[in-house]
């Protein structure tokens, strides 16, 4: 049997669970812009089925979609390009999932190291949809046949769970129907870590909110933020071996260099031998000049919200258009009837 030839697709998403950081950006929406003129269909979402997974109030959950949307535009993602739309609007994600949780084995799922992670020591107190997440996020992807995928470097197992299932569909069904996606991780800053620990992950769950830039923040508070970030007293280095055991300056050197499109060793150039009290400046100066925007156009665009639900409609429309032909494919391989007119 000669092998399918899957059409190149991107799919990527990101939960609205709020406060969208400086770390998700570069981790993820600045390279789905960057995918976006690569001349791949692009398909983006937010994932409000995976926010779920743990309790979440209602009207919260409306404004973090809306505020995630807003974030997405803002970036740079523009709806004419990329299909934006929330997860919950094409049902071809849930149906698809619940498939692939009949492919999926329970030995895979329990090597799922980020669940470990987020359920701790109250593991059976935990939603069976937090356990079972992976799944879905694997229906997410295949249920367009997306062939690569952007993500950051902590769901890169799960990428590869998505291949272990898409695999093991086709052998059972004798079938070359799902390609095998790629993860896609790249630049400078795709593990941004935290500007008061640096050998923490960014994030929004962080207690301290000085720990994280967030993108809704305006330029006063980013600068206040990067001149108080965490550093250490010796200079910058001209090598990236210099930055060994110096987590906080490795940091702040790929957070520079991912915001300016260049790699860590070119910023190592431009400045080593200079001491933070030179370096934090510059961050501030070139972070405050980008990203300033991007939290104005989002205070922009969440004063209409009406129009963010236009355009998730219409991308919700479009990416149905894709995925539920290919379910109702998935379903005539499994054996499920198909007979409403």
């Amino acid at each position: 049997m000669t092998e399918a030839v899957h059409t190149q697709r991107v799919f990527s998403g990101i939960q609205p669970s709020g406060n969208l950081t400086l770390g998700n950006y570069l981790g993820a929406v600045k390279r789905f812009v960057e995918m976006q003129d690569s001349g791949i269909e692009t398909i983006y979402c937010m994932v409000d089925l995976h926010a779920i997974t743990v309790w979440q109030d209602p009207a919260t959950l409306r404004k973090n979609t809306h505020e995630l949307a807003a974030a997405y535009i803002a970036c740079g993602l523009d709806p004419k390009k990329s299909i934006l739309f929330n997860q919950s609007q094409v049902s071809a994600h849930a149906e698809l999932g619940w498939i692939f949780n009949c492919v999926a084995r329970l030995g895979w799922m329990n090597r799922m190291t980020q669940f470990k992670d987020k359920a701790g020591k109250n593991a059976e107190k935990v939603s069976l949809g937090l356990y079972a997440y992976p799944s879905l996020m694997a229906a997410d992807i295949l249920a367009y046949k997306a062939t690569h995928v952007p993500v950051g470097e902590d769901q890169k197992q799960h990428v590869e769970l998505t291949r272990d299932i898409a695999n093991k569909f086709n052998h059972d069904f004798g079938t070359d129907f799902f390609p095998e996606p790629e993860p896609v991780i790249a630049g400078a800053a795709t593990r941004v870590m935290s500007l008061r620990d640096g050998t923490k992950k960014m994030s929004k769950s962080d207690p301290s909110d000085m720990s994280r830039i967030n993108m809704t923040d305006d330029a006063d508070t980013i600068a206040k933020k990067i001149r108080k970030a965490k550093t250490d007293p010796e200079p910058l280095p001209d090598t990236l071996e210099g930055l060994e055991g110096r987590p906080e300056a490795r940091n702040l050197i790929n957070i520079y260099a991912a915001i300016s499109n260049q790699t860590p060793e070119q910023t190592l150039a431009q400045f080593a031998g200079q001491q933070f009290g030179q370096f934090k400046p510059a961050l501030v100066d070139l972070a405050v000049a980008h990203l300033a925007p991007i939290s104005a156009e989002m205070a922009r665009l969440m004063s209409d919200v009406a129009e963010i639900d236009r355009i998730l409609g219409d991308g919700a429309n479009r990416a149905a258009a894709i995925a539920d032909p290919i379910l109702d494919d998935v379903k005539d391989i499994v054996g499920l009837i198909r007979s409403r007119s």
